[in-house]
């Protein structure tokens, strides 16, 4: 347990540091958005392209490991759309209630894997991306928009125009042709790379927003219950059922134990639903994560 800890307090320390410096306004208003949007269009991107430049698409465990990934995403949506049928969710209190359940931090995601298992846990997870980042976000759309509709492009658009989705289709192209890194250009992007992490840890402490709690306990509890607890148990099940070996089956529940995306709560703004709900998602769950993925790691061993 004990290295575990170490290697996990730095990246939660990183976020209550996030959220102190917003409190204290340091370094001012203006200074997160804009790190924010460096980290989401460049820094992060440099993450996943190097990382799957160099990664082994050639394992076979790789097609168990992606159907084991659309399993996990697709039992998770399942179950939500034959809850919102007995219950008569709202499109806006759905998508919040779909993007709790099913969407996830990836900065503290890599960062946790990163610390744990080094790069090959890196090159297994930014595959992992690969295939979430597009599957989450066309459910999480479609969840907000499911009572006036939305065209087949514009539902496409925002995942086509994605920064993380083509840093992973470029790295995977890269691969794949058979190209390497080299004359310091993989130090450059390990330089972006490991940027990347802290500040984005530091970013989602800011986006936290304690004043939110306030209401809606019941939602929040089960919302938070399955997403920490529920969807790993889910996860392991199916890498189980798969025989998956034991460094994807732990990067697999890792990534479905994490808390929701901190980015959540903006495209949920920008379509109109639930955002004081889905700030409140965010917030309980990124601190409930504190707890829930340390002792969720240690049962795996």
């Amino acid at each position: 347990m004990t290295p575990l800890l170490t290697a996990l307090w730095p990246l939660f320390a990183l976020i209550v540091g996030g959220l102190l410096l917003r409190r204290l306004d340091f370094p001012g208003e203006a200074f997160w958005p804009a790190a924010e949007r460096l980290n989401y269009f460049l820094l992060f991107p440099a993450l996943l392209f190097s990382s799957l430049a160099g990664a082994p698409l050639d394992d076979p465990e790789l097609p168990r490991l992606a159907l084991a990934v659309l399993l996990g995403l697709g039992t998770g949506w399942l179950a939500l759309l034959l809850v919102r049928r007995l219950r008569g969710w709202p499109a806006g209190r759905f998508g919040a209630f779909t993007q709790g359940l099913l969407r996830f931090n990836t900065y503290l995601g890599l960062a946790a894997v990163g610390s744990l298992f080094g790069q090959p846990g890196l090159a297994l997870a930014a595959l992992m991306l690969a295939l979430m980042v597009p599957t989450v976000n066309l459910m999480s759309v479609w969840a907000l928009t499911a009572e006036h509709g939305l065209s087949g492009r514009a539902l496409l658009l925002p995942i086509l125009r994605n920064p993380l989705i083509l840093a992973c289709l470029a790295g995977a192209l890269v691969n794949l042709a058979g190209f390497r890194l080299g004359g310091g250009v993989d130090r450059l992007f390990g330089l972006l790379a490991a940027t990347s992490l802290p500040l984005g840890l530091l970013c989602v402490g800011a986006a936290l927003r304690p004043r939110e709690l306030a209401g809606e306990l019941a939602a929040l509890g089960w919302n938070c219950s399955l997403r920490l607890l529920g969807m790993p148990l889910l996860a392991y099940g199916v890498a189980r059922l798969l025989a998956l070996p034991k460094l994807e089956t732990a990067v697999l529940v890792l990534f479905f134990a994490l808390p929701t995306a901190p980015t959540a709560y903006v495209l949920t703004r920008q379509l109109g639903g639930d955002s004081q709900l889905m700030a409140a998602l965010i917030t309980l769950q990124t601190l409930l994560a504190a707890l829930s993925l340390p002792l969720l790691l240690a049962w795996l061993g």
